[in-house]
């Protein structure tokens, strides 16, 4: 009886040995091993960095659509006037007729003369034309008003004298040299070509800048609106990655891209910019030519010698 109990507990305790090998296997099974474990790939968009991209550090200022010149149109007899054919803001020509006066002697006298000697051709009218080309500004006198010898009738806003007029700061004077081409761009999205007709001869003592005359051949353009003027400070034409590609830390004390190499493996290059505008970058220096694939997407976060896969 002893030796049936001995039996039973000996056993007992090699089955619970064996399950706990069994169990101890198991779980040494479901834990992966290093050389188990896959590496994620990160899926990238690429482009190659072009030489023929010209990029412009410009400058721009304010400009407002001023005439600089306007022009009397004077009465050239004493007397009544007795028609005119402009109203305000109406656009004139030069030498166009704008009024008609009649003498106070010849409202007077009528056709007397004339009926006395027909030879005598007396008519006491005179006509007034526009002294330059432009728009009516300012209308001041009426139909059947009396008016003296050069008294002013009307004034008209010079067309040649219309331009845009910005405040430059000297420093940048030699961006505006007479004859030079500039870029207006207006508030409607239109850019129009103007060119440097006067510099003004004297600076702003406070802001030390100088008045310049920008024309443009658009006439149609109302006064007083204001517009941008382009200056090109420099420009350069080298080597230009997309600028979705360039990275920097936190103090953007550092300026990276990645490239990717042996077609899935990315790298992290350090470079040297020069100028930009909204879609590319000069590169001043760094190890890039123009068969390097550049990482322009899903580059954000990624670590030097990452896995990646290019979109296609």
């Amino acid at each position: 009886m002893k030796k049936n109990i001995i039996s039973s507990i000996v056993y007992s305790i090699f089955i619970i040995i064996v399950l706990m090998q069994i169990s101890c296997s198991q779980k040494s099974e479901n834990v992966p091993t290093e050389n188990t474990q896959t590496s994620t790939e990160t899926m990238v968009t690429v482009a190659y960095p072009s030489d023929t991209v010209k990029l412009d550090e410009d400058i721009k200022l304010n400009a407002t659509a001023t005439y600089l010149l306007t022009s009397g149109v004077k009465a050239n007899t004493t007397g009544y006037i007795t028609a005119m054919s402009i109203k305000p803001l109406d656009k004139v020509k030069r030498g166009q007729k704008l009024f008609v006066l009649q003498t106070k002697e010849a409202r007077a006298l009528g056709n007397t003369i004339n009926q006395l000697d027909k030879s005598f051709r007396f008519s006491g009218v005179t006509s007034v034309i526009s002294p330059s080309s432009g728009y009516v500004q300012m209308l001041n006198h009426q139909i059947g008003d009396y008016v003296q010898d050069g008294e002013i009738l009307a004034t008209i806003a010079d067309d040649n004298s219309f331009g845009f007029v910005m405040n430059v700061p000297y420093e940048y004077n030699q961006l505006v040299q007479l004859g030079k081409i500039l870029t207006v761009q207006l508030p409607d999205g239109r850019n129009l070509p103007g060119k440097v007709s006067k510099i003004m001869p004297t600076v702003s003592p406070t802001a030390q800048t100088e008045q310049v005359l920008v024309k443009i051949s658009d006439k149609n353009i109302p006064e007083n609106l204001i517009a941008n003027i382009i200056l090109v400070k420099s420009n350069a034409k080298g080597l230009c990655v997309p600028k979705s590609a360039i990275l920097t830390d936190d103090a953007q004390s550092e300026l990276w891209v990645m490239k990717v190499i042996n077609n899935n493996t990315v790298v992290k290059t350090p470079i040297n910019k020069g100028l930009e505008n909204n879609r590319w970058v000069e590169i001043k220096s760094g190890n890039i030519t123009l068969k390097d694939r550049i990482v322009t997407n899903g580059n954000f976060g990624l670590a030097d010698t990452a896995k990646v896969k290019i979109q296609k």
